[in-house]
């Protein structure tokens, strides 16, 4: 097991993939007049990309087109003080062309706020990165002052 300087577990990139294709909800960073944004979004896998329904006028599809952005998807237990953090990059675009809006339709993604989420954004990851809180016995957690 590698890890990182602050002593959290490196996931591979296959492990990563594995966890982003389990997930249903992440966290898109982007770029929002000058400010850096966070949304939560329901998406799905396709290629190994990222696909994001939301509708034309979002300030996600506005500002997260033909730009890079940050994708993060986590899971933690705060009792057990355990977890993972799953982090791609890569370049956002519009989805336009009509038959690959075609074949993102037929995909499981519904959106939880489905009227009006015409749209499709696809991220395709230029860097994947994940770390893990390695689990750490009762007795040390009940040693904490």
């Amino acid at each position: 097991m590698q890890l990182d300087h602050s002593g959290l577990e490196v996931l591979g990139v296959k492990e990563c993939r594995s966890l982003l294709a389990r997930a249903v909800v992440g966290r898109v960073v982007f770029t929002d007049q000058a400010l850096p944004a966070v949304q939560p979004v329901n998406f799905t896998l396709h290629a190994d990309d990222v696909i994001i329904r939301t509708s034309r006028a979002s300030r996600l599809a506005t500002a997260a087109t033909n730009t890079v952005v940050a994708f993060e998807i986590d899971e933690f237990d705060a009792e057990a003080r355990t977890g993972w953090s799953v982090v791609i990059v890569g370049q956002a675009r519009l989805v336009t062309a009509a038959d690959e809006i075609a074949v993102l339709e037929d995909l499981p993604l519904r959106s939880w706020r489905p009227e009006g989420r015409d749209h499709f954004i696809r991220i395709r990851p230029e860097i994947v990165s994940g770390r893990r809180i390695p689990e750490v016995p009762c007795a040390a957690i009940t040693a904490d002052p």
